[in-house]
């Protein structure tokens, strides 16, 4: 059972890698340029992922079908504390104010939104990935919120710069918004579908999209005077203990199924590539957290697929 899994993970994995690499070769040999790759993320996270997150809600998304969908905001601040506890507990064996904070944002902020995105379209069948994605776009809902509020405190650098409450109200955050708004207050019923069809069609765009971008990322990474010690440390806090913990608890407690497929793949994902680019945005140097998106992103070709066939079945094969 443990290895038909395996191949159902490994399988799904190497796709998504797939098309990661098409972005890795695209900026590589230059095909793809830094500014291309910008506007291709920006395309992404404000055009593309926005209007998924809309269709996807207009169409399956009902308070009364999802009444404690209110958990799933808390459930990324949850997750979130559980990664800067991770770091907390190995950041003593790494030398430098700056560098133990850069390690920290390593392993408290995951890549919480595409590859969870491009594995749950993967791995399940159609019925169980449109109530996973509407799972999915809810717990990013907060996460967006705590990421660029939090993340962006944590990597500035900057004592004195006052809190921008504009950088939270992300694209992705006001589309989530934005359809509970219509949902509750009934104005999805006046929703055509002639509408619905060509955004959705737009929003269809946005896996491949967004690998290619993490790709891109990946190859934009800058690995100079590799810090072994703490990329050693990240691997296994943010890679091995957090979703072991993770697995342990979701078997224990008996959660529903797509709630634990949720949550171990968000402990068991690697660090947000879009930490790069706040780093790159507040001109900070680049300490550890290029090299620690990069060799995340590569160890977890393994521990990621390795988690989710145990799950797989000990949980969803039965």
């Amino acid at each position: 059972m443990f290895l038909e899994s395996f191949k159902i993970t490994g399988v799904a994995v190497a796709q998504i890698l797939l098309v990661a690499v098409i972005g890795y070769f695209l900026v590589k040999r230059g095909i793809l340029g830094q500014a291309g790759l910008d506007t291709l993320s920006r395309l992404v996270v404000e055009v593309t992922l926005p209007i998924l997150i809309f269709c996807q809600l207009m169409q399956d998304f009902r308070f009364d079908l999802y009444p404690n969908w209110w958990v799933f905001p808390l459930l990324s601040l949850a997750i979130t504390i559980a990664g800067l506890l991770a770091g907390i507990f190995f950041v003593g064996f790494i030398k430098g104010s700056h560098h133990k904070v850069q390690f920290l944002s390593l392993t408290t902020f995951q890549n919480s939104g595409y590859l969870p995105l491009a594995l749950i379209a993967a791995i399940l069948p159609k019925e169980k990935a449109d109530t996973a994605l509407v799972y999915l776009f809810l717990f990013l809902l907060g996460f967006n919120l705590i990421v660029w509020s939090l993340g962006v405190y944590m990597l500035s650098f900057h004592k004195s710069k006052k809190f921008d409450f504009g950088t939270i109200f992300s694209p992705p955050v006001v589309a989530v918004s934005l359809s509970l708004m219509i949902i509750f207050l009934g104005w999805h019923k006046f929703v055509p579908d002639a509408l619905i069809k060509p955004l959705a069609m737009v929003g269809d765009c946005t896996l491949p999209l967004a690998m290619i971008v993490v790709g891109g990322s990946l190859a934009a990474v800058r690995l100079v005077h590799i810090n072994i010690r703490a990329m050693s440390l990240m691997v296994l806090s943010r890679l091995i203990i957090l979703p072991a913990i993770g697995l342990w608890l979701i078997l224990e407690f008996k959660m529903p199924e797509l709630l634990g497929f949720l949550i171990l793949i968000e402990l068991a994902v690697p660090s947000a590539t879009s930490l790069t680019v706040i780093t790159r945005h507040y001109k900070n140097e680049d300490l550890l957290i290029s090299q620690g998106v990069f060799f995340g992103h590569l160890a977890s070709l393994v521990t990621l697929p390795l988690f989710l066939s145990i799950y797989l079945a000990l949980v969803m094969a039965k």
